[in-house]
């Protein structure tokens, strides 16, 4: 298999003893996740009541997910890097994606959605938490 272009260095050491609940957890919200953004309508646009505040939040999460990889792809690539937070949102590349979808849950009234990303959210940021976790830990060893 190819090698990421942009992965950060030292990667394949955290990534080789993720928890593998959170991995199974995490492919079956991705799945979950993309499967109920493509098949529900509930998320188009209207402008019908201040329920409609929900849908800016969303994109707003996702204009700072962008932030955070155009930060990333600037910088030295390093697992701190990848790991940063941006506007005080920890693990901001695992956590911003995961709120958004929350946010367009809540603006669709979409209970399968919401749950789809919470499962999401519970194997994504767990993960990266995880290796964030660690990579403190050997900082502080050294």
């Amino acid at each position: 298999m190819e090698e990421a272009k942009n992965k950060p260095k030292d990667y394949d050491q955290y990534a080789s003893r993720e928890n593998k609940i959170l991995c199974i957890t995490e492919k079956i919200g991705e799945a979950s996740v993309c499967c109920c953004a493509l098949l529900f309508s509930d998320f188009n646009i209207r402008m019908d009541s201040l329920w409609c505040i929900w849908l800016p939040a969303s994109f707003i999460g996702m204009l700072l997910y962008e932030v955070y990889w155009v930060r990333y792809f600037k910088s030295e690539k390093k697992l701190s890097d990848f790991y940063r937070s941006i506007c005080g949102i920890p693990v901001a590349g695992a956590t911003l994606p995961v709120c958004s979808f929350i946010l367009l849950g809540i603006y669709g009234r979409n209970v399968f959605l919401l749950v789809a990303t919470v499962i999401l959210g519970i194997g994504h940021i767990g993960i990266h938490l995880q290796h964030k976790r660690e990579i403190q830990a050997e900082q502080r060893a050294e």
